[in-house]
């Protein structure tokens, strides 16, 4: 049997292991547990602070110190529920205190998850310099706290039945029925919309990697359900006295776009999980956890799936992608740029690895104006902060720069971020992180950009793409007049060029000349 651990106990898990490595300490230990139990908004928090145990006494007795700000915010990032024995590989050092956190969790008659406060529970009896502080401090102990959860009247040797362990009242025959009622109702209101919203991404995006993503969440939750017993399901299905089958809103029926279709259902189909994740603990731990493993995958979904509809809308005109360095154009960047916008380019990226600081703000700056006035989309290679100050557009990145997560933080919600991919699962990596766009090569050998001859990814990395990603992409590498011609064979639709107009005499003339391949 699975045993597994709440969100919050695998927070302060990875709370505790974060304060051990901030106070130089070699290993997590139960100290460092107890300190980060205090700082998590919970049971075992509670019970701390009504014994008046603090976390800023524990951090000074034990000159311990917590992580800064943004370490502590990816605690909350956790997506998969955690086993006890993945605990214990990762914490092998506070193996007494997860088991006997299990012994306190395992008193009720029905399985539950490990929570803080069984986290707690095991601290508290793991004898150590932390139990010893807290006896001298005459606020709690092991047995004082049995004591005091217990009642005195408990005889010792019987098992122990703390005021914050869970208590359960047996479930009639009814309560079961009607637990497998609305599971029934919440998973065919998951299935239905997840079919909804698969049809969209088959039929009007036509992208077969988040449609493959879609079918493996329908996968679970069939594998989810085998735990629950489409016996019972069906067998207490009541739809007939279902009194919500006669209620409707309004809203329900307005659907002013494909795009605010999709979005319905996707939260439909997130709050069907959260239906199913609930009362499935109250038959299956192991259906409850996967059913919560579909709610996490479902946000990325979403994510993925509205970042795709909102680029594909803003990059609609963006066939041509002029990359502008200044030592490679002909007659300097604002030639190149200026001509290239006033016939047809709509997207400009600022790509400078020479330039100062300052130089490159100052360049950055006067791009801006000139995409500005022609109405063209500003991005800026490598520097996200750059990029905020000249108050471009968005920012491209390369699989060696900041990720995308970072990015954002810096950039914010409303600026692209492009990343380039060389290879098909990076690709579909940079779609489910939130890119906005990738570009997509090498496609040939470039001037710009050095690699093995190993490394060129080619058109066949183009036709992957092509097959299988409706996020925006651009080919890149090496494109010019001449080659063209074979990138939109392969499937592109947008590609990115640097030197063909950089470097050419009349950049408006050749930029014409590239547009019209995409009419042809």
């Amino acid at each position: 049997m699975q045993h597994l651990l709440t969100a919050g106990a695998q927070r302060a898990l990875a709370l505790a292991e974060l304060i051990a490595n901030n106070s130089n300490d070699q290993v997590t230990n139960p100290r460092h547990l107890l300190a980060a139990l205090a700082q998590e908004e919970s049971r075992a928090a509670e019970i701390l602070q009504v014994h008046g145990i603090v976390q800023s006494l524990i951090l000074q007795e034990f000159e311990l110190t917590l992580p800064d700000s943004e370490a502590e915010s990816d605690l909350f990032e956790t997506e998969v529920p955690l086993e006890l024995s993945q605990a214990l590989y990762r914490f092998p050092q506070l193996k007494d205190v997860l088991n006997r956190a299990l012994e306190q969790a395992s008193q009720t008659s029905l399985p539950v998850e490990i929570g803080s406060e069984h986290l707690l529970w095991g601290v508290l009896k793991t004898e150590g310099p932390h139990t010893e502080w807290l006896v001298n401090q005459g606020a709690i102990s092991s047995d004082s706290l049995a004591a005091s959860f217990q009642g005195e009247h408990q005889q010792a040797g019987d098992p122990i039945d703390v005021d914050f362990a869970f208590r359960t009242v047996p479930a009639t025959v009814s309560d079961q029925t009607n637990t497998f009622r609305t599971i029934d109702a919440a998973a065919n209101r998951l299935r239905e919309g997840l079919r909804v919203v698969e049809d969209f991404l088959r039929f009007t995006l036509d992208d077969a990697h988040l449609t493959r993503l879609l079918k493996t969440t329908r996968h679970q939750l069939t594998e989810a359900l085998q735990f629950i017993g489409q016996d019972s399901l069906i067998a207490s299905r009541d739809t007939l006295n279902d009194v919500g089958t006669a209620i409707s809103s309004t809203s329900e029926f307005d659907r002013p776009s494909l795009e605010h279709l999709v979005q319905a259902n996707l939260k439909r189909v997130q709050e069907a999980a959260r239906t199913l994740e609930e009362f499935g603990k109250l038959i299956s731990v192991e259906a409850a956890a996967i059913f919560k493993q579909m709610r996490y995958s479902l946000y990325t979904l979403e994510k993925s799936v509205l970042t795709c509809v909102s680029s594909q809308h803003r990059l609609e005109d963006c066939q041509l992608y002029l990359l502008a360095t200044e030592s490679m154009c002909h007659h300097g960047c604002g030639p190149a740029i200026r001509e290239a916008v006033a016939v047809g380019v709509r997207i400009v990226q600022i790509r400078e690895k020479e330039m100062s600081d300052r130089q490159l703000l100052e360049h950055g700056r006067r791009a801006r104006e000139w995409t500005r006035e022609a109405g063209a989309i500003l991005i800026m290679n490598d520097r996200p902060d750059l990029a905020v100050a000249i108050d471009a557009d968005g920012v491209h990145v390369g699989q060696d720069e900041l990720p995308v997560r970072e990015v954002r933080q810096i950039v914010g919600s409303r600026r692209l971020i492009g990343v380039s991919t060389h290879n098909i699962e990076q690709a579909r990596q940079a779609v489910l992180d939130g890119a906005d766009y990738i570009g997509v090569g090498p496609t040939f050998p470039t001037a710009t950009k050095q690699f093995a001859k190993e490394e060129y990814a080619g058109l066949d990395f183009v036709k992957q793409v092509a097959a299988e990603i409706t996020l925006p992409w651009f080919a890149i590498g090496g494109i010019n007049a001449e080659n063209l011609p074979e990138v939109l064979q392969a499937g592109a639709t947008r590609v990115a060029v640097s030197g063909v107009i950089c470097g050419h005499e009349r950049p408006g003339q050749i930029t014409r000349d590239l547009l019209d391949q995409f009419t042809r």
